[in-house]
């Protein structure tokens, strides 16, 4: 099905609205605004009556996919499924409509909503202090290296490099770049793990922290953790954890308990929230008691009955955010926690890592493996086999959506050839992963007699390949006559 632009429809003098008969004095334009904020010439408006404009919008909203649609083969990173209880709390009257102004006397309700939010992220992140200030993962992640700086600069060593495995997630570097560190990267062993040896090699007085995401992006668990958060705080450093891979730990580990001093939680991701889309999303971090002091300002506080905000805090980072324009995000993390509870949590895990092994068990004889051991929430596989064939990962992502799924990430971790990542998360049902498992399967048969059917997809996408790296430096997002 094909949709024509906006502007094509409609006719000359249609509209879709009615205005109310002015109630002040006309005045001109001309004696109201300054020159240069008038245009000469009329807004180029589509002209549409009421009908045409519903059907219109309608009709696009049919072509999106969603995951009230269809799976998601990078569940949390992409789209965890968002319980529909969560949207009906963040409905709730006194919490939709509370105004970030408004006074902490009327706020009590919220202010008990963020303070609890505060006490369950921390007794799951194994932290003693939570702020809920960031408004994404990144924000957390360059919230929480400032903090390390604050701490570090506090006791007279404000150091300069901060350690992360060749694996990480690209905000790592960027985030340390930021607050004005040297990244150094460190290679991964065979085992797709940190290298300790390594590490040891660049391990120094000078390293600020060390970065890790545990699982890592490869789905793998360290094993060495506690070995390399012994050598990590021997040296003075700080160990901080990207908190995007939770989904894999609920009830089971916490990162405070493997020696973690900071992670940041991905509310999105783990806590089943909708993603930011351009707008505030939430990514609070954890900290281990010595760090507390320096934690990002305002904090909600509780004294008797009564919640607060609390901005004294002399040796703080200050504000990462102006206000808490999240809420809404924050309100349904909350009630997810709530509705889940302790066992619900670890149930959650559970499953995310056993629909993740299916995969990886239903796959491997079809796709490389490049660690071929058990894997956490989420399995990488290779297209290294049908490269040989002329068929790179993008296609096989490419040629899913024939098959009414969405594409897997590919080409990260950037540590290996032509990944495929893939997680299932915990809400996906057998018969929904097998169909899945048996798209991949076809399109891995197909390599082998049609390659060319691979490379030429999408076919049945209204929108067909793209030239993306053309798209990204000259993107077309405006309508000429």
């Amino acid at each position: 099905m094909s949709e024509q632009l906006i502007f094509k429809k409609g006719a000359p003098g249609r509209k879709a609205y009615s205005l109310p008969t002015l109630d002040v004095p006309e005045a001109e334009l001309q004696g109201l605004l300054p020159k240069e904020l008038i245009k000469d010439t009329p807004l180029n408006l589509p002209e549409v009556s009421e009908i045409e404009l519903i059907r219109h919008f309608t009709n696009l909203s049919r072509l999106n996919y969603g995951v009230d649609l269809g799976f998601y083969p990078l569940g949390s990173c992409t789209m965890k499924y968002n319980p529909k209880v969560n949207e009906e709390a963040a409905k709730t009257p006194g919490l939709m409509n509370a105004h970030p102004l408004q006074p902490e006397s009327l706020s009590q309700g919220a202010l008990r909503m963020m303070y609890e939010l505060e006490g369950f992220l921390k007794e799951i992140g194994g932290v003693d202090s939570v702020s809920l200030q960031p408004v994404a993962g990144a924000h957390g992640e360059l919230t929480g290296l400032l903090v390390i700086r604050a701490y570090h600069e506090a006791h007279g060593n404000p150091r300069h490099k901060v350690i992360i495995p060749d694996s990480a997630h690209g905000t790592n570097p960027a985030s340390a770049a930021l607050v004005g560190y040297e990244a150094v990267v460190i290679k991964s062993s065979k085992e797709g793990l940190v290298d300790v040896g390594e590490l040891k090699k660049v391990l120094d007085t000078e390293t600020a922290a060390v970065m890790l995401t545990n699982p890592n992006t490869l789905g793998l668990f360290e094993k060495d953790i506690a070995e390399i958060s012994r050598l990590a705080h021997d040296a003075g450093a700080l160990l901080y954890m990207d908190g995007a891979n939770l989904n894999a730990l609920l009830g089971i580990v916490r990162p405070g308990d493997m020696g973690f001093d900071v992670v940041h939680f991905n509310l999105h991701k783990t806590f089943s929230t909708p993603h930011g889309g351009g707008g505030p999303g939430a990514g609070p971090i954890g900290v281990s008691e010595k760090l507390t002091p320096f934690i990002p300002v305002p904090t909600v506080e509780k004294d008797g009955d009564r919640y607060y905000l609390e901005y004294n805090r002399p040796q703080g980072i200050g504000t990462v955010h102006a206000f808490y324009g999240n809420f809404g995000v924050l309100v349904r993390a909350y009630t997810y926690i709530k509705k889940m509870g302790a066992k619900g949590l670890r149930e959650v895990s559970e499953n995310a890592v056993l629909n993740a092994n299916y995969i990886k068990k239903r796959l491997q004889e079809h796709y490389y493996i490049p660690n071929n051991v058990n894997c956490m929430h989420e399995c990488v596989f290779s297209a290294k086999y049908q490269k040989a064939k002329g068929v790179h990962s993008w296609d096989i992502a490419k040629r899913l959506q024939d098959y009414g799924f969405h594409p897997p990430t590919v080409n990260f971790p950037l540590i290996v050839e032509e990944a495929i990542m893939i997680e299932p998360t915990e809400t996906e049902p057998k018969e929904t992963i097998d169909s899945f498992c048996d798209a991949m399967i076809a399109i891995a048969k197909e390599v082998e007699t049609n390659p060319e059917i691979v490379k030429n997809a999408p076919h049945t996408t209204v929108v067909r390949r793209l030239d993306e790296a053309l798209a990204v430096k000259k993107p077309n997002l405006r309508w000429k006559k």
